[in-house]
């Protein structure tokens, strides 16, 4: 994906849609028309960042289209812009998951405004503003700095070396999950979490435990906390990554 690649959308190419993609090109970002087609979005989707979607009046998305953008742009963390008539606009914005609308546009469209709009949500994921948060608790140095390098790519990554740590830590900052150690001296994992859960900002963050023993005994005392789910620390890269990413789909 090229991190500043975006399409505009429509039901045509209208001299207003040139007008603002030629916009687009001249600050820098790769830009272009894609026809209100499923295989035509489809195509382009594992590209772009960014979509906007250019309603002419009460001429908007058919159905199938509509179902593809809910499934399809929060599983690829792709947003939409949407120009159009506000009673288009409301249309879209009651059927689609409000977190995948950036920002709107009445028409006739303030051409400065949304260019400085789409430049502004390329800086915030640069940012990495969009970036799902977690964080990770071990008092193992090693393995806490080898499991930051492994996510810092795909999400932003905070870390505690001891559960007393997290906790203060939580007490000025949001996190989206919590990787836990089990065990840890002093304040264990179990410990830890009903920590966690006995506090009203801290209860429904999601945690999944780490944990190094493999055993049936043990692991079902970790499962017995019931917390998200667990990972042995024997995992490996490409697997921690490929279940966080199945996990946050599947709790969107």
């Amino acid at each position: 994906m090229d991190k500043n690649s975006m399409i505009v959308t429509g039901d045509k190419e209208s001299f207003i849609v040139r007008v603002l993609i030629k916009k687009l090109r001249d600050a820098g970002i790769d830009c272009s028309f894609v026809p209100n087609t499923v295989n035509d979005i489809n195509s382009k989707l594992s590209a772009i960042s960014l979509l906007v979607l250019y309603m002419e009046d009460d001429v908007r998305p058919r159905e199938d289209v509509l179902h593809f953008l809910k499934e399809k742009l929060d599983e690829n963390n792709v947003q939409m812009i949407l120009i159009g008539a506000q009673h288009d606009i409301r249309y879209i914005c009651d059927n689609v998951p409000g977190e995948l609308v950036y920002k709107t546009f009445s028409r006739p469209v303030d051409n400065e405004g949304f260019v400085a709009a789409v430049t502004e949500y390329f800086k915030m994921m640069e940012s990495g503003e969009f970036r799902k948060s977690i964080l990770i608790v071990d008092d193992d140095p090693n393995y806490l700095g080898l499991v930051r390098q492994w996510l810092k790519g795909t999400y932003k990554v905070a870390m505690a070396n001891s559960g007393l740590q997290a906790i203060k830590w939580l007490g000025h900052n949001k996190v989206d999950l919590i990787l836990l150690d089990y065990e840890m001296p002093v304040t264990t994992g179990p410990q830890v979490l009903e920590m966690l859960r006995s506090d009203n900002e801290t209860r429904s963050i999601p945690v999944m435990f780490l944990t190094g023993r493999s055993d049936k005994e043990s692991v079902m005392s970790v499962l017995a906390l019931r917390p998200e789910g667990y990972f042995l620390k024997t995992i490996q890269r490409e697997e921690l990554l490929e279940k966080l990413n199945d996990y946050f789909i599947m709790h969107k």
